[in-house]
């Protein structure tokens, strides 16, 4: 790997370190300077493969704002600038992840279409106040569980130097104060091409610290998210519901979850709704930490930041969610999506390679994720079994909001290499249209999230 000098000797004297080292002031008057107010690379690279950030993106005058759901793509007309297979992918080799490598080798019909770069993200003023905040008082305690120190609701490390810090910032990554999602689907393709749907189900989910009228610091001990799931499908799990809580403090507090049966009317605690536990939407397809990338606590697994490249990365992934072009019949072909609908681009990533700690339990001994420098829970992940051999590759499919500033980093898909079945997490609504935005007013309270609203709501 071709890392810049700086970063890789950063990244071989700091990937160890058991606690978060301080920003000097110089660094952070680099913040809104020569990077980002939330810490990537402001300025395009070299060739202009990438180009400068400047300001995020627009709504395009094709956006009815009465219909804020449906968000028209402002790059359709663009062609790709190539495309990568499995003939011509040494001559990108630097610029691939070993796991996009494998699927090329591995899938004939696989390939990658490479779009101009448009650095799409936006963050709202208060999160950017945050993040300047933080980048002076914010730390992790010397367990790396826990954040310590005065952090507000925004990127907690805007100039990460260990692993554990990059992985912090996509725990505590900005989308929105809060969401609904009337329609999330989940869908399995097996190797043979046959499409099964492993769950329906309505979601909701609050992070009580990115709510933008509070101003006071985030406690070690409170809710990081609350998220809640009722199941609409298939008919074995229809009727049932899920609410989780993650904590700020991984170590001490971490992850709660309790499930609602509506067959014995009862609700009960769900411990195992973490980590490597299969995914109940997967289909025998990734595990519960396989969501979005990585979702979880990082308390099983040692982070090393290799440093930051240029990568091709899904972004910008508008048409994947356009029902005329890849619809349903159209976009899930065997072994991978249609690679018509899937936009790639190049962007600097964020490398961080988690190797198991010795005596944890987990059935990924090793992941390698790749992480957005502009949005931090966009990227994907190379996830090894313990041959040595990549098992799973998961991937994000973002695209950023019109309504409001923000960004839909939730969709994603895994692929089972050792099966070549794969399965994909999506918003599909009847009729089209994307993932809805919850005004700040209307976010659901705590009491929504709690087990006894489980059973006060719970149906036969």
């Amino acid at each position: 790997m071709n890392f810049p000098t700086r970063t890789l000797t950063l990244a071989i004297a700091l990937a160890s370190g058991a606690a978060s080292a301080a920003l000097t002031p110089e660094e952070i008057k680099q913040l809104g300077t020569t990077l980002t107010p939330w810490g990537a690379t402001k300025a395009g690279n070299a060739d202009g493969t990438i180009p400068e950030y400047k300001g995020g993106i627009e709504p395009p005058a094709s956006y009815d704002p009465k219909k804020p759901n449906f968000r028209p793509d402002p790059f359709a007309n663009e062609k790709p600038l190539f495309s990568i297979s499995a003939e011509n992918m040494a001559k990108f080799e630097d610029k691939l992840s070993a796991g996009a490598k494998e699927m090329l080798k591995k899938y004939p019909g696989y390939r990658i279409d490479v779009y101009p770069t448009h650095r799409t993200a936006k963050y709202p003023k208060y999160v950017l106040d945050n993040t300047l905040k933080n980048a002076a008082s914010c730390k992790l305690a010397d367990n790396l569980l826990q954040l310590s120190g005065t952090c507000f609701g925004g990127v907690p490390f805007p100039i990460p130097k260990t692993g554990s810090e990059v992985m912090w910032n996509r725990t505590m990554k900005y989308d929105q104060f809060a969401y609904y999602s009337p329609s999330q689907t989940s869908t399995l393709v097996d190797r043979s091409g046959r499409r099964v749907e492993t769950g329906a189900f309505a979601y909701w989910q609050t992070f009580p610290a990115m709510n933008p009228a509070r101003t006071e610091p985030i406690k070690a001990d409170e809710m990081l998210e609350y998220g809640r799931i009722d199941w609409t499908g298939p008919a074995r799990k229809a009727g049932e519901k899920l609410v989780m809580h993650d904590s700020v403090d991984m170590l001490n507090v971490g992850r709660r979850a309790w499930s609602y049966l509506p067959g014995q009317r009862r609700v009960k605690l769900s411990p195992d709704v973490a980590y490597d536990t299969p995914s109940p939407a997967g289909g025998g397809v990734g595990t519960v930490d396989d969501t979005q990338v990585f979702y979880g606590a990082q308390d099983r697994y040692d982070y090393k930041l290799v440093g930051k490249k240029e990568m091709f990365i899904p972004y910008n992934t508008f048409r994947l969610h356009d029902e005329k072009q890849c619809g349903t019949d159209q976009v899930f072909t065997p072994n991978h999506l249609n690679p018509d609908c899937v936009r790639w681009e190049l962007h600097r990533v964020w490398v961080v390679e988690a190797t198991l700690k010795p005596g944890a339990r987990h059935v990924y001994p090793k992941r390698t994720f790749y992480w957005d420098e502009d949005i931090p829970a966009v990227g994907m992940a190379d996830n090894y079994d313990d041959a040595g051999k990549i098992y799973r590759v998961t991937q994000t499919h973002y695209y950023p909001f019109y309504e409001t500033t923000g960004h839909n980093t939730h969709e994603f898909v895994v692929h089972d290499l050792t099966n070549g079945s794969y399965v994909r997490q999506a918003y599909t609504p009847a009729g089209g249209g994307m993932m809805e935005v919850t005004p700040a007013a209307e976010a659901k309270p705590a009491s929504f999230y709690e087990s006894s609203a489980l059973s006060r709501a719970g149906v036969r």
